[in-house]
């Protein structure tokens, strides 16, 4: 068994609420995410940082000893050209070598780095979210390792002079940038980081309106690798397969930063959790056998069919795999048992299944499920360094955290820096909700009660807790439900919106119809109360979008602003009588 931090935490009441933290100090943080490059190019030069697919489908890797040389050459460049702290890097690549080398150039250069989700260049059609962070970036160096897909992406940011009176100026490819001549300015700039210094600007998925950029510091992203190492003690050389955007907060600081903090190995992942990219998902973990498998819970949801169908992918992928990590939203407990099934069918019965949480604010680890939790949904307990506040809002508690990883506040055009709105007692208010798994026992963890703008009431005046809804519905719905959106704001009953999975788009209409009515009714008996049972239910073709904000390239679903741009189809759910589109558990 694995070595894990003990489930200890310690609570006193506040005026404010419940506050929780934990009795273990944390190790002392680097003083920046370059310290952490050069220990490792010194003391194990040889080793492998980084990996991804060559064109013969190999790996192609890139050493620690290498990766510093390449990093020290891309920050002289910047210098050269005048690169200073106001005007960031901002990075439009998918995860690659390339990006990694350019991101930390940038760093090791005292220069903020935006790495910008591709998806705003590659599957917009407006490029408005895109425009929407130039805008506020105003970038002094514009990144992309393919000049032909970004092409037209950087042309709509010019053409519409998102990128300021001054421009931005595009760099060449990381290859050509690290062989500049070591610039003299190096050895100062790197001396005169501090854990203050800005090191990233991640850009929020904008649910609540355009993406704001929250300012990371080096302070931040360090301590917070310390907190989890402080729970996860058998951290050494980790290796991971990951897809995970380095846009986000979940792939970018908490996965990227833990394979650097610990001397391991990242092998970029080109899959994704959808049908027809799963599999080469699944194939790169089977390749690589890691032994951390990081993913949202979309994710495993699509891999665990293929893990069961392929005994031989399953023994690669179990093969030295420690820990299944699942973030962004609940795991649903038939997933996991399934996966259970596998782990213990390939001789690993002992793998460990762990959640955590935390926002892109928070850099982002706050909690941490560093003990065992025989069912899904818990979150875990503060990790060491942090202390997070139960605050009463409406009807519900509040999770609100303190730390060194919280943000000082949001990026503002030529450096400025809007402070973050903390709380009386100094905690930053998240807007996620949650509880304790036992009142009387306080160590047992945190469950979460969703996103505090996402619940409503019924007209009756009963609270609906959205996120537990849906994940019971898409539960019972499976395989057939990809995504479901809770409505009845303000009405007598719930009804649901749902996107089909692959599995269920393959079969005829009236096959769905049926199947989904049993599940349905399946669903209902198990959730009596009028706040869980969902009396309408309407298939949607239409995908979720990307450019109007109701989907993340990460899977995540704005339940708010998918209600609001498809008011007609929430009129049409509840109209009187039903449509004939509309499926109802009595008919």
């Amino acid at each position: 068994m694995i070595e894990l931090l003990a489930a200890e935490v310690r609570c006193h009441r506040t005026p404010g609420g419940l506050v929780l933290e934990s009795p273990v100090p944390p190790g002392e943080p680097a003083r920046c995410v370059g310290d952490w490059l050069v220990r490792w190019a010194r003391q194990t030069p040889d080793a492998t940082f980084l990996a991804e697919r060559d064109a013969a489908g190999g790996w192609s890797r890139l050493s620690y000893g290498d990766a510093l040389a390449s990093v020290e050459g891309i920050a002289s460049s910047l210098l050269d050209r005048g690169a200073t702290a106001d005007r960031p890097v901002m990075i439009l690549s998918d995860n690659s070598i390339a990006a990694a080398l350019i991101g930390l150039g940038a760093m090791h250069a005292g220069v903020p780095v935006a790495p910008v989700s591709s998806a705003y260049s590659l599957q917009s059609t407006s490029f408005r979210r895109l425009r929407e962070v130039a805008a506020q970036l105003r970038p002094g160096f514009v990144f992309a390792d393919d000049s032909v897909w970004f092409g037209p992406a950087f042309a709509a940011l010019t053409e519409h002079g998102t990128l300021g009176p001054d421009g931005a100026e595009l760099l060449e490819p990381a290859a050509q940038l690290a062989r500049t001549p070591r610039s003299p300015a190096l050895d100062r700039a790197f001396a005169q980081i501090t854990p203050d210094t800005i090191a990233k600007v991640l850009f929020t998925s904008g649910s609540t309106g355009a993406p704001k950029g929250v300012v990371n510091t080096h302070r931040m992203l360090t301590s917070n690798q310390e907190s989890l190492a402080a729970c996860w003690p058998f951290l050494t050389t980790p290796v991971i397969v990951d897809w995970l955007p380095w846009s986000h907060t979940f792939g970018g600081n908490h996965n990227f930063h833990l394979v650097l903090r610990n001397g391991g190995a990242l092998y970029i992942d080109r899959g994704r959790p959808v049908p027809g990219l799963i599999e080469i998902t699944v194939a790169n973990l089977a390749d690589v056998s890691p032994t951390l498998w990081f993913n949202v819970p979309r994710g495993f949801d699509q891999a665990v069919a293929l893990l069961e169908a392929d005994e031989r992918a399953a023994a690669g992928v179990f093969a030295r795999l420690d820990v299944v990590f699942y973030a962004a939203a609940a795991l649903g407990p038939a997933t996991r048992a399934r996966l259970e099934r596998v782990a213990a069918h390939a001789g690993r019965p002992d793998v460990f299944f762990t959640s955590a949480w935390g926002s892109t604010e928070t850099s982002p680890l706050a909690t941490s499920a560093h003990f065992a939790t025989p069912t899904t949904g818990n979150l875990g307990l503060p990790v060491p360094g942090v202390q997070l506040k139960l605050a009463p809002v409406q009807n519900r508690l509040e999770l609100r955290v303190r730390g060194p990883n919280v943000t000082p506040g949001y990026w503002e055009p030529g450096g400025g820096v809007a402070q973050v709105e903390l709380d009386p007692d100094g905690f930053l208010p998240t807007g996620d909700a949650g509880r304790l798994v036992d009142e009387a026992r306080p160590a047992a963890g945190i469950v979460f009660g969703g996103r505090l703008g996402e619940n409503f009431k019924l007209s009756s005046g009963t609270w609906v807790n959205v996120a537990q809804v849906r994940l019971a519905l898409i539960e019972a719905c499976a395989p057939l439900v990809l995504e479901a959106v809770i409505a009845g704001h303000d009405r007598d009953q719930l009804g649901a919106m749902v996107f089909l999975t692959q599995d269920g788009r393959l079969l005829d209409a009236a096959t769905v119809v049926d199947r989904l009515r049993d599940q349905l009714i399946a669903h209902n008996a198990a959730h009596l109360h009028t706040s869980e049972r969902i009396v309408r239910l309407l298939i949607v073709d239409e995908p979720l979008s990307l450019d109007e904000g109701e989907t993340t390239d990460k899977g995540y679903t704005n339940q708010r602003r998918v209600l609001e741009r498809r008011a007609a189809a929430v009129e049409a759910l509840f109209a009187e009588p039903p449509g004939p589109a509309v499926l109802t558990p009595e008919l």
